[in-house]
């Protein structure tokens, strides 16, 4: 009588959930748990737990982020005698691929009529990525000497210091959106990027985040 290979068998009751997941999807899980379709499924869940935990911080980040780079760029404008809002304004140094996010943002936010949207509609349209790059390199001459002072508290004025932690950011956050797995990552370091971040722009809010994370919490309960 042949055996069946240990690893093949599927309990029964998780063999839809399995299914629906796709076996595919659970193969770094089985992986990591040597075959064990229980332990995979515990680890799997608790990858969903640690995405949940860090989504809420790095929600209260881009929010944050957005609006000190947002409040930069509109004292920009001020400073240097413009009416026009920094995101319609033609003076101010875009590249084409953040002209094409504003238009869309825009339109996402006007319903169509992008001329009328409303500004706190179309700031609150642009996407993470959006920001994080505003904070690249080829900006270092033009953007970066005002935007610089999104982030008063941060040890010094290197635009690397602000830029490689928020690349880091979006790159997780954006493996989170799209559900994939986050739990053989540096977690602890993308935790302190986070908090490192924030400090940066005001150490009242990254004690406020930091109060309410759960991300400690689920690491805690690794199964």
């Amino acid at each position: 009588m042949h055996s069946t290979p240990p690893n093949s068998i599927e309990p029964p009751d998780d063999k839809a959930v399995i299914e629906l997941i796709s076996p595919d999807r659970l193969k770094p899980y089985l992986t990591e748990c040597a075959g064990d379709f229980a332990a995979a499924l515990a680890l799997y869940r608790w990858n969903s737990d640690l995405a949940a935990a860090f989504f809420e911080p790095l929600g209260h980040l881009e929010i944050m982020l957005r609006n000190a780079l947002d409040a930069r760029l509109v004292a920009r404008q001020q400073r240097r005698g413009r009416t026009a809002e920094w995101y319609i304004d033609r003076q101010v140094p875009l590249t084409g691929k953040a002209r094409g996010d504003i238009a869309q943002a825009q339109e996402r936010a006007g319903r169509g009529g992008a001329a009328s949207a409303p500004r706190g509609k179309v700031i609150a349209e642009l996407g993470f990525g959006f920001w994080r790059f505003l904070l690249a390199r080829q900006y270092k001459t033009s953007l970066w000497p005002d935007l610089a002072g999104a982030f008063p508290h941060a040890p010094s004025r290197a635009l690397a210091m602000v830029e490689d932690p928020v690349m880091r950011l979006h790159q997780f956050r954006n493996r989170i959106a799209h559900h994939e797995g986050i739990w053989h990552l540096r977690l602890e370091a993308r935790r302190d990027d986070i908090q490192t971040v924030l400090g940066f722009i005001a150490p009242a809010a990254a004690t406020w985040v930091a109060d309410a994370s759960r991300i400690d919490n689920v690491l805690a309960r690794r199964p």
